[in-house]
């Protein structure tokens, strides 16, 4: 199973040189890092864009990251978020675990640092997500899925999809000619059923047919009231 996977990062750091240099080092092993250097510009990305996981410092003008966290949590609730701090009290960080961190860097600290605690805190995600004994490879009419890449492949070409793209697909592909219940996919890759949420996925929807069109036997309808089905037909 690979699960040394390159990530989409939000990282938002107001210290231009510190941010530079993580973003540098991030990129150098694959990553790729969406710098901001405050926390409204990084709301107003991530409001809009798909991004694997979230390194928000503390202390950042307009909105601090501990307000844009809360915000994420309010949209996603399963998005990874490490938090990147000059404060060292343990109450800080009490209040970093409670809004929903999935990891704590006190500054300074190497950038070495970041990136192994990166890999590991996406490491136990998708193992949770995907227990050992879950099929991770799928045939969808003449495309196949490695949901362990995230690529999708159809004669040849290959797709990598985003971590909620991947993660809809299985659930979609796990449910063939069945269909997937709208609050369970919503619960699932989202963390909770908001309007919002519900919205977003509908636009994920419509981004997979786009990706499954070269198969007419492939199709992935809605069914009224209650989800969605990916059809193959035979």
């Amino acid at each position: 199973m690979n699960i040394d996977m390159q990530y989409r990062i939000l990282l938002a750091e107001d210290d231009p040189n510190l941010g530079m240099v993580l973003k540098d080092s991030l990129e150098l092993h694959g990553h790729t890092v969406e710098l901001f250097e405050n926390g409204e510009k990084a709301w107003g990305s991530f409001s809009k864009d798909d991004f694997d996981i979230c390194i928000l410092d503390v202390m950042m003008p307009l909105k601090d990251g501990f307000t844009l966290a809360k915000q994420i949590r309010e949209v996603d609730y399963r998005i990874p978020i490490i938090f990147l701090t000059a404060k060292s009290l343990k109450e800080d960080k009490i209040v970093g675990f409670e809004i929903g961190a999935d990891d704590y860097i006190t500054k300074p600290f190497d950038r070495d640092e970041l990136r192994v605690r990166v890999d590991a805190v996406m490491r136990r995600i998708f193992l949770e997500k995907n227990p050992p004994d879950e099929t991770l490879h799928f045939e969808i009419g003449d495309y196949t899925y490695a949901h362990d890449t995230r690529i999708l492949s159809i004669k040849g070409d290959k797709k990598k999809l985003t971590t909620k793209e991947g993660d809809l697909l299985r659930l979609l592909a796990q449910h063939k000619n069945k269909t997937l219940n709208r609050d369970v996919a919503l619960k699932h890759i989202w963390g909770n059923d908001s309007y919002f949420t519900g919205r977003s996925m509908d636009v994920y929807v419509t981004k997979l047919r786009k990706y499954l069109k070269r198969d007419d036997r492939i199709e992935i309808i809605n069914v009224h009231g209650k989800g969605f089905r990916l059809i193959e037909s035979i």
